[in-house]
């Protein structure tokens, strides 16, 4: 994908200002730039993170990766037949298959570390020219009618017109503004661990054992050039020791905690990688924009790890907001569009607070409620093929939908076939213009696209590129039962569709959604 570059403000630092080189904030920059949007990142650590607490991505966030150029060779480096096998007395009791989500995608879900995703979308900021500015924390920030002023830790002044708060659970950018971010602690102590373990158990996925003194859970980690014997411990330890604990401590926890939780005398634990402690936080903003200051992922919402729904929602977060602030960049959007990212995205994050919040309770609640719906009533039901289904397609986030969102109101659309405005568009088998089989999320990223039968592409695409420029690809879907004309955005959800012969509603919806945010 190439880079088309907007005309540029010369009294400013950048279009946009990104706070914070995780998996968020890299993805927002990339997006942007790809859309020709001029883009510096900052972040107050000395250097990139070499280790991470997440490490699994599910298929809605390597499908974000797909379609910005940054997946690399992640999945030949990953495991990607990702079960989770809970044990019950000793003997494996439900195994969820997380590929078995039925939703249209190419791109299953990943065990891979944070560390590895950031530094393949930092490979892919620096093909679109852009580096991260290590050791700049944000200080101060301002802002006025026409832009963002940031002070960084070290003296710099940076002058942009929009700025990102995708710098963490502790935003900076979230508490200059003076966002509230409320919530509730959900938990007590986690342990956290990579170890080195000679453990007979099948490395296909990660590992479950309820426990009445916390669950424990085991995922198989990979390091290029080394054996195959590293591993992710997470042990829920509230009755643990408070003070601050060394890697030391924490590895000599593990090896007492192991047998007590797992039943298991057969697994030595050689050394430790890194250790952490956490406590699990539900917390959401108040609001995700403050005038030209957006929030993005952890700063805008944190959940239980459980389910490993943060980095995703993140990613999320960051394309959704990227075409939008583009367009708007490049003119061809008032910044009300801009105000359909917090309507879009954040009635997603209240879904998965709840979810994940549910599924924690369940976990490490320890009454005799909460022991009975573990071992009577949620053992047996996850054991169900369509439970497990349901579970997969819930965490790979690809039914995520914005069909109530501002920019998807028309009735008689979403009373209609599937896939609705709002609705996520699978990754269709498609042919270009000059014959070529290509698939839909592959032309993607920067672009939108425009699938329609061959015979109608000139007047639904005039219609388009008048309101969005070049960046739209015309398309014809492989599948002869698709006869609607569909406008699918940067992100993969139907933006609208309609007959053959629908050419000016397809322009009076742009038009309204670009020049007053709805539709």
């Amino acid at each position: 994908m190439d880079v088309v570059d907007s005309g540029f403000d010369a009294g400013l630092d950048a279009e946009v200002l990104v706070v914070g080189a995780g998996p968020s904030g890299l993805a927002l920059a990339c997006a942007l730039r790809l859309s020709g949007v001029s883009v510096r990142v900052v972040d107050g650590a000395s250097g990139p993170a070499s280790t991470s607490r997440a490490n699994i991505l599910h298929a809605r966030g390597v499908e974000v990766l797909d379609r910005l150029g940054a997946l690399g060779d992640l999945p030949e480096r990953s495991l990607t037949a990702l079960t989770i096998t809970q044990y019950l007395d000793g003997r494996p009791a439900i195994t969820v298959r997380f590929g078995d989500v039925g939703l249209g995608t190419a791109r299953p879900a990943l065990y891979v570390s944070q560390a590895d995703i950031e530094k393949e979308l930092r490979r892919r900021l620096d093909e679109l020219g852009v580096d991260v500015d290590w050791g700049s924390p944000l200080v101060d920030v301002s802002q006025d009618a026409h832009g963002v002023t940031g002070v960084l830790g070290n003296g710099d002044t940076v002058r942009c017109r929009w700025l990102a708060g995708c710098d963490g659970a502790h935003s900076t950018v979230r508490k200059l503004t003076e966002v509230g971010f409320p919530g509730v602690r959900l938990t007590e102590q986690f342990l956290l661990a990579d170890v080195h373990a000679d453990w007979p158990v099948d490395r296909a996925g990660g590992h479950g054992w309820p426990h009445p003194d916390g669950p424990f859970f085991a995922v198989p980690m990979r390091e290029v050039g080394r054996a195959e014997d590293l591993w992710r411990l997470m042990a829920y330890d509230p009755a643990g020791d408070d003070s601050p604990q060394d890697d030391q401590a924490i590895l000599e926890r593990f090896r007492k905690l192991v047998p007590e939780r797992t039943g298991r005398t057969d697994i030595q634990i050689k050394d430790t990688v890194w250790t952490s402690v956490f406590r699990v936080h539900r917390r959401l903003a108040d609001t995700y924009r403050q005038g030209r200051i957006f929030l993005v992922g952890d700063a805008a919402h944190i959940h239980s790890p459980l389910g490993g729904q943060g980095m995703v929602t993140g990613m999320g977060d960051a394309e959704n907001l990227a075409w939008k602030l583009a367009l708007v960049v490049h003119g061809r959007a008032t910044d009300a569009l801009l105000d359909t990212y917090e309507a879009e995205r954040r009635p997603l994050a209240t879904d998965v607070l709840r979810r994940t919040t549910t599924a924690t309770r369940l976990q490490v609640g320890d009454s005799p409620l909460m022991r009975f719906l573990r071992r009577r009533v949620l053992i047996p039901v996850a054991t169900l093929p369509s439970v497990q289904r349901r579970a997969s397609q819930l965490a790979s986030q690809l039914w995520v939908t914005y069909r109530r969102g501002p920019l998807a109101h028309d009735i008689r659309a979403r009373l209609g076939r599937r896939p609705r405005p709002g609705d996520r568009v699978p990754d269709l088998a498609c042919t270009r213009p000059d014959g070529s089989h290509t698939r839909l999320h592959a032309e993607l990223g920067q672009r939108w696209a425009l699938l329609v039968p061959i015979e109608s592409w000139d007047a639904h695409l005039a219609e388009a590129r008048k309101h969005l420029g070049d960046n739209v690809v015309p398309l014809t879907p492989e599948d002869p039962e698709q006869r609607d004309v569909w406008l699918v955005r940067p992100d993969a959800h139907l933006a609208w569709r309609g007959g053959r012969t629908e050419a000016p509603h397809l322009g009076k919806w742009l038009d309204d959604a670009l020049h007053r945010g709805t539709a």
